[in-house]
């Protein structure tokens, strides 16, 4: 059982957009070094990373946990519209809001990111002097890359056609197009047709959320041009920690391997075994890829902040 005390938090990101999320406490009084995290792509704070973030707690961090605008609690329209640079500049603000809590510490904060957020954590850690230290858990890191080998080239093909379709729509007025985030209707487009996705994304838990299986087109768009793993070599002198699942379909194991490779020290691989979605907390299942990513990720923070 937790110790940590939850409270809801919201502040203000560019745009006039308020960005909403949960502020874990550890018992006692601070200041404590903080974490921010966030979700990945597509996702909601309540799809399976509460346990985690009441583990950092427990440890002795204060946690911030929010959901990306367009997402979940946070505002921005249209809704599930996914800029990736937008939500690097969101997840700096979220360090500033940490920062200035005067429970927390604001030489000792942290960032941790899964899939996209991932790569975000790794782009933030690069760019952002105040970060501490930076998990990257089974990061996105060449999104096109991905975006290639989850495709035939009949359907991106057909992608960039609608694409193009909806830029000359939305400069006359209308609204972006839509598609399925997960899906596996062949006649249908969506983002993601893999099995295992399409178990997370559908999963009892998330719908309960009031996740949507909706995105915008324009952010598979912005998506190919996103590429996380350019900056990895950027984030030193600062710790980063990697936890890469060693079948992963989505965000892909050789490149996360490649990229750590690229990384300079000091650096530390943690490799999980099983896909993607292995490292996450998800009830009902097989626990000990979440028991590794979590356990890997508290002692990187324990020791670097």
């Amino acid at each position: 059982m937790t110790t940590a005390r939850r409270t809801d938090v919201e502040f203000d990101a560019r745009d006039d957009i308020t960005l909403r999320g949960w502020l874990y406490r550890p018992a006692g009084d601070g200041p404590w070094p903080g974490v921010v995290m966030t979700h990945g792509f597509a996702g909601v704070k309540e799809a399976y990373l509460e346990p985690l973030a009441e583990a950092f707690a427990d440890a002795g961090f204060a946690v911030l946990l929010y959901d990306h605008r367009t997402w979940g609690a946070s505002d921005g329209l249209p809704r599930h519209d996914l800029d990736p640079w937008r939500q690097v500049e969101d997840m700096r603000t979220a360090v500033t809001f940490l920062r200035g809590r005067p429970e927390v510490d604001p030489a000792r904060i942290g960032v941790w990111g899964t899939s996209y957020s991932g790569g975000h954590a790794i782009v933030v850690g690069a760019l952002d002097h105040r970060v501490a230290a930076v998990v990257a858990q089974a990061p996105a890191i060449s999104n096109y890359q991905s975006s290639l080998r989850r495709s035939t080239p009949d359907q991106v093909e057909a992608l960039l056609a609608a694409i193009d379709r909806d830029r000359t729509a939305t400069l006359a007025g209308a609204e972006p197009a839509v598609l399925p985030v997960v899906g596996d209707d062949p006649a249908r487009p969506a983002a993601f047709r893999s099995a295992e996705a399409i178990d997370f994304y559908g999963s009892p838990e998330v719908a309960a959320a009031g996740w949507v299986n909706e995105i915008t087109l324009r952010s598979l768009d912005w998506a190919r041009g996103y590429e996380p793993g350019a900056f990895i070599g950027r984030v030193s002198p600062k710790p980063l920690l990697m936890i890469v699942a060693t079948r992963d379909e989505l965000t892909l194991t050789d490149l996360a391997l490649a990229a750590y490779e690229n990384a300079l020290e000091p650096k530390k691989l943690v490799l999980i075994d099983g896909g993607h979605f292995t490292p996450y907390a998800r009830p009902g299942r097989d626990t000990a890829g979440f028991v590794a990513a979590r356990d890997a990720a508290v002692a990187w923070f324990a020791e670097h902040l």
